[in-house]
């Protein structure tokens, strides 16, 4: 692992556990092991850390959801948050965090949501045929949404109860 990816990794995990602005350039240097100075030379602030983090979760995150129909995406979303854990939405977190006034963190979050929708209006398209449904596709946006939040206080159950709710609705479209 070179040495950028090991900051990036580790920041992720601290972020996500700590969040953004509690975790300070002390732990994250600690925790991959680096100066202060190669940490900026790698990715030369905080601000730009955070992005590089989310840019890389937004990777992984797809690579995960790249699936086929509603009812997969809700067992896909299970299986991360069993294997990420269920802090809700990093994303969500680091607009939060920053008061939506870093553009470099404000512009990951926003390619986030836009591929996250363009995933849902695939699959939607997929399942109810070829006609657009807007209306379907934002209702299972908000259930996935919905379900990550629920989850950061609720548990895992509240991913299978967005699932059922969407099947519901992805059937009453067909």
């Amino acid at each position: 692992m070179d040495t950028k990816t090991r900051i990036v990794s580790s920041a992720e995990h601290l972020f996500d556990r700590c969040g953004f602005t509690a975790t300070g350039m002390d732990r994250l240097t600690a925790a991959a092991e680096v100066s202060s100075r190669t940490l900026y030379k790698h990715v030369g602030s905080k601000n730009a850390l955070i992005a590089a983090v989310l840019k890389q979760r937004c990777v992984r995150f797809f690579d995960k959801t790249d699936v086929d129909s509603v009812d997969a995406l809700f067992a896909a979303l299970g299986d991360w948050n069993h294997a990420e854990g269920t802090r809700g939405c990093m994303f969500l977190r680091a607009q939060g965090e920053t008061g939506g006034e870093t553009p470099e963190v404000s512009e990951v979050v926003a390619e986030y949501r836009r591929i996250l929708r363009e995933l849902i209006d695939r699959i939607v398209t997929l399942e109810i045929g070829s006609r657009r449904n807007d209306v379907l596709v934002e209702q299972v946006l908000v259930l996935f949404e919905g379900a990550t939040s629920v989850a950061s206080y609720s548990g895992a159950d509240a991913v299978s109860a967005a699932r059922a709710a969407a099947a519901t609705l992805v059937k009453a479209a067909r």
